[in-house]
C-alpha cells in the first residue's frame, strides 16, 4: 500500500501492506535505506546506479534465478521474519529474509508476497490509514506542506527537470516532495 514515518521508533518507516482481495492492512517498521529501496521502486524511479535491491535482481537474472513468491511466515516480539521461495530452474531454494528486503526484492521481481493468516489477524491495523492518506506521508506532513510553497513559483516541465537531478544526485525526498508538489497540480486540474 504505501510507507509513512513511524510514529512509535523515530528514523524508522512503516510500510503498511494490504491484502490483496480484502481491507486487512499490517504495519512493517522498517529502516530508512529499505525504505529508500521500496519507495525508489515503487514510483517507478531510475537511481543513476543500480541500488542492493536492483543489483541481486541483476545477479539472479544472469544466473538464471527467479524468486516465485515471498512468505511473510513467522512474527516474533515485533519482528516479522520472511522467506524468499527461489527457483534456478532445476530446483527451488527457501532463503531467510529481512521482511523488508524480502519486500524490496518482490518489488523487482514482480512475484506476489504471502502472509501466514495467523499473522496477519495478530498484525492488523484496525483504523487503518486510507492509501492516499499513506502515500501522502512519503515524506513528513510539515515537509509535503513547506514543499509546495517552495515549488509552486516552478512550471510542470521545470519541476520535471528537477526531480530528474534530485533522482540523479540520489535525493529521493526531495524527488518525493516534487513529486507530491506535480500529483497535487493533476488533482487539481482534474
Amino acid at each position: 500500500m504505501g510507507i509513512s514515518y513511524s510514529q512509535t521508533q523515530s528514523g524508522a518507516y512503516a510500510l503498511i501492506l494490504i491484502e490483496e482481495n480484502g481491507e486487512r492492512r499490517i504495519p512493517i517498521i522498517i529502516g530508512g535505506f529499505e525504505a529508500q529501496a521500496i519507495v525508489i521502486k515503487l514510483e517507478n524511479l531510475e537511481p543513476p546506479r543500480p541500488l542492493t535491491h536492483d543489483l541481486i535482481k541483476i545477479i539472479a537474472d544472469q544466473f538464471d534465478i527467479t524468486v516465485i513468491e515471498v512468505i511473510i511466515h513467522k512474527l516474533e516480539e515485533g519482528v516479522f521474519f520472511s522467506r524468499l521461495i527461489c527457483n534456478n530452474g532445476e530446483k527451488e531454494y527457501s532463503i531467510d529474509s529481512r521482511t523488508s528486503d524480502a519486500v524490496a526484492i518482490a518489488l523487482r521481481f514482480g512475484c506476489p508476497i504471502y502472509i501466514d493468516e495467523e499473522i496477519l489477524e495478530r498484525a492488523q491495523l484496525t483504523n487503518a490509514p486510507s492509501e492516499t492518506e499513506v502515500s501522502d506521508r512519503i515524506v513528513e506532513d510539515n515537509d509535503i506542506e513547506e514543499a509546495g510553497g517552495r515549488f509552486e513559483k516552478y512550471s510542470d516541465e521545470e519541476l520535471y527537470k528537477m526531480i530528474d537531478e534530485a533522482v540523479k544526485t540520489e535525493d529521493y525526498e526531495q524527488a518525493a516532495a516534487i513529486r507530491d508538489e506535480l500529483d497535487k497540480r493533476k488533482k487539481k486540474k482534474q
